[in-house]
């Protein structure tokens, strides 16, 4: 009697149940927020704000494709972000759409990566779904998918690597094919925009500390630890380290070509050392004071924002205001320091990088000698910010009530969402002065 009071029940010996992946709803959200991105794509029918930079120097490898010969425009950013733009141009035409194509299909692979890069590192269904809304909701990623800027190709590579990395290392059985992957996404990510700089040396710098933290013996050819067992760390240099220094230096390859008599190419002159001493040399040179410039703080802060479009245009007023949604952007902060604590107190991988991801986005530009900067350059501090902000709903359903403040939160977001939308989506408005009714903050006019 004794033993059978002893021995555990079938229901016990199992082990916990795990979540199930929420692909199914992944791809419905990303379908949906697809469709509300390319609504009215082409609208407006105009070049705007820094389209007027990028499109003409897209223009030039298009003729570079087309005559064999172009004009290297644009030199202080990487190639790769121009040339996809370019071809978006090549196939759909010289004109809104043609221009706006692909960084709206950047945006959408970087909504579907971004949420599979949380489930993978949190299985946690309810925080990858309400991530989803919140990252649909909070403006930047939606108003740069619909504008033709470098930022969206590199945070979407961005996004790659990350749901790559954290699939590698929830996953290792797939660990090599996926860890692959991670550098081909870095590569590309720096060959669209310096700003990938600090996130691309993440991973591995993360897999160098998770292995050496391990305690192995055989630190460099040990195959054994976190974070994707059965790799090496040698190898995983080759993956995170060589494979996206040889893709960035890749996406320079068309420049050789990019020459005609008139217009000499300066890769095939001073060969692609040479380029990046006058890359470097351009961006140090930007000082001049912009209206719209501002810093790192008024970011976090949701206190400064960007008109894109103010005019009146293809027959009505529109407007597109780079701001953040004001209730998620402020909501987020307290949820990163949440994040960072329970990731430390609980060892929470998912939550820790959400809140370290942040401050490695963010830390660029509160150290950058370059004094002109802009909001957009928060765009994918957002992602892990938004992130932190699903992740703590998810951490707050567990409270008396809790299920109806994280519902509130979310419920809230698409409300000031919807209210917002007529000036993230370039939306017929009233008139000159209408742009008064959003104006909650001095430092959005």
């Amino acid at each position: 009697m004794a033993e059978a009071q002893a021995s555990p029940s079938p229901a016990a010996a199992l082990p916990p149940a795990r979540p199930r992946d929420p692909l199914g709803w992944v791809l419905a959200m990303t379908g949906i927020f697809a469709l509300l991105a390319g609504w009215r794509l082409a609208i407006p029918s105009i070049l705007y704000f820094d389209e007027v930079h990028y499109i003409p120097a897209a223009r030039e490898f298009l003729s570079l494709i087309q005559t064999g010969a172009g004009e290297y425009r644009n030199r202080e950013h990487p190639l790769l972000a121009k040339e996809l733009i370019a071809l978006g141009m090549l196939v759909f035409g010289d004109n809104p759409l043609g221009w706006r194509i692909v960084p709206w299909a950047s945006g959408v692979l970087a909504f579907f990566a971004a949420l599979r890069a949380l489930w993978h590192a949190s299985h946690d269904r309810y925080a990858t779904l309400a991530f989803g809304l919140l990252l649909a909701t909070g403006f930047p990623l939606f108003i740069h998918s619909r504008i033709a800027m470098l930022d969206i190709v590199m945070a979407n590579a961005l996004a790659v690597a990350a749901w790559q990395f954290a699939a590698a290392c929830a996953q290792p059985e797939q660990g090599r094919w996926r860890l692959a992957l991670t550098g081909i996404a870095i590569g590309c990510a720096l060959g669209a925009k310096w700003n990938a700089i600090p996130l691309a040396m993440v991973p591995g710098i993360t897999f160098f500390i998770a292995r050496a933290l391990a305690g192995r013996r055989r630190l460099l050819l040990s195959r054994r630890g976190a974070p994707v067992p059965g790799i090496t760390l040698v190898e995983a240099f080759v993956w995170l380290g060589i494979v996206p220094l040889a893709v960035y230096a890749a996406t320079y390859v068309p420049g050789y070509w990019w020459a005609d008599a008139a217009h000499p190419s300066p890769l095939a002159s001073q060969g692609l050392i040479g380029l990046h001493r006058e890359m470097f040399e351009l961006q140090s040179q930007l000082k001049t004071p912009h209206r719209y410039m501002s810093q790192w703080s008024q970011w976090v802060l949701n206190t400064r924002g960007i008109w894109y479009l103010y005019e009146e245009v293809d027959g009505a007023m529109r407007g597109v205001l780079l701001v953040g949604n004001p209730l998620t952007m402020w909501l987020g902060l307290p949820a990163l320091a949440w994040c960072l604590v329970e990731g430390v107190w609980q060892r929470n991988w998912a939550r820790l990088a959400a809140a370290l991801g942040y401050a490695a986005a963010l830390g660029l530009w509160v150290i950058a000698p370059k004094p002109v900067q802009f909001y957009y350059h928060y765009l994918v501090p957002s992602f892990f910010l938004l992130a932190a902000l699903a992740l703590a709903c998810s951490d707050l359903r567990r409270l008396p009530k809790g299920e109806w403040l994280a519902g509130g939160v979310l419920a809230g977001a698409l409300l000031v969402a919807a209210y917002f939308f007529p000036i993230i989506a370039a939306l017929p408005i009233a008139g000159p002065d209408a742009y008064l009714d959003w104006m909650w903050l001095k430092g959005w006019m």
